[in-house]
């Protein structure tokens, strides 16, 4: 098969020079190009010139989370075999990692080559800024640009409530696009259309959000399935439960993921700084340059909040998600976790001088 005919199969699935550059390596042993729509139990759909085909993941080092193929990954598939393999994967340009649950700290893939990072958010239940917050550092981590899309808005009518929590979102979420979608009667679907047509877009959110609702609108056919969220909570069941891999008619490739209810920070402190970015200004500003924003004078940070500038919860949210990132990191890195040792005992001695000086002033 010629080179053009591979470019034309494959361009929709997001196939570019650059990628075939990389490949050719590959191409020259015969070995056919494709991109990962679905991985299930150590085997892998992957779309190629040739059509879909099924392979084994079993070469591609089984053993480390975040090396593991996964959807959104091209890959290197043999040509011919029963079964057959995926041999390699070319290099990521973007990752979307999340730590999992053990407590080994590990970190889980859950797509890779991802332009946008689409984070949907239920109007049907009490909007959770912190969560918000936490799946933004994990998408400006892995790279990809966020939005945040804020769905079912046709469950509040009033234009007036609907702006409010427009720009409450917009306030957690300096320098993202937020969308407000109704995917009942269609608003808003045609701006997220434009959105997700330039590049490989992943949806993101809890269960209930109503990703695969969205995803069956931009695609324009039902190929997810779809359950009603519970009205007491809002929240729904696992419908989705593999990522998998759509190209879009409109252009432009969408990966619909399971419903998150752990989204554990994985060595993501540039991430958190995104996130709060007016924090990180505001730090420039403070006297010291090591200031933790908690009682130090001079610190700008404390000024913000005593001015109204800043809102208590937003510090309160950001030291929360620096100080789980750096546990994270400390449990793999053992440079770190001397510094943070360090740090605490130098903590522990000026809150010990500072009580020993107070009970001085008591006598």
């Amino acid at each position: 098969m010629t080179s053009t005919s591979v470019f034309t199969a494959l361009a929709p699935y997001g196939w570019d020079d650059a990628w075939a550059d990389e490949f050719a390596p590959y191409d020259a042993e015969g070995l056919l190009a494709g991109r990962v729509v679905r991985v299930d139990r150590g085997q892998c759909d992957v779309v190629t010139a040739d059509g879909l085909l099924r392979a084994d993941t079993a070469f591609v080092t089984p053993h480390d989370p975040l090396r593991v193929v996964c959807t959104g990954d091209w890959v290197a598939v043999e040509p011919g075999g029963n079964p057959r393999y995926v041999r390699t994967y070319l290099p990521r340009r973007t990752a979307f990692v999340r730590s999992t649950s053990s407590k080994r700290s590990e970190g889980q893939i859950l797509a890779a080559n991802v332009d946008h990072a689409i984070v949907a958010v239920s109007l049907a239940v009490e909007l959770d800024l912190g969560r918000i917050e936490r799946f933004l550092a994990l998408a400006w981590e892995s790279g990809a640009q966020p939005v945040v899309v804020l769905t079912k808005a046709d469950l509040v009518p009033d234009a007036v409530t609907l702006s409010h929590l427009v720009q409450d979102v917009e306030t957690t979420a300096p320098g993202v696009t937020v969308l407000t979608v109704s995917a009942h009667d269609g608003d808003g679907l045609d701006v997220l259309a434009a959105v997700v047509s330039g590049g490989t877009s992943v949806l993101l959110g809890q269960s209930g959000a109503g990703k695969s609702t969205l995803a069956n609108a931009l695609v324009g056919a039902d190929v997810m399935d779809v359950r009603a969220a519970r009205d007491v909570d809002g929240k729904g069941r696992h419908t989705t439960t593999t990522r998998n891999l759509l190209a879009l008619p409109g252009g432009g490739v969408l990966i619909d993921t399971p419903g998150l209810r752990g989204v554990g920070l994985f060595d993501a402190e540039s991430g958190v700084g995104q996130v709060f970015s007016e924090i990180a200004e505001l730090a420039e500003r403070c006297r010291f340059h090591d200031c933790a924003h908690e009682a130090e004078p001079g610190c700008a940070v404390l000024a913000a909040i005593a001015s109204g500038e800043l809102g208590e919860r937003r510090l309160e949210s950001y030291r929360k998600l620096i100080r789980e990132n750096q546990r994270i990191v400390a449990k793999t890195d053992a440079r770190v976790r001397a510094e943070l040792r360090k740090d605490w005992k130098r903590r522990g001695a000026e809150g010990k001088a500072a009580m020993e000086a107070k009970r001085g002033r008591v006598r």
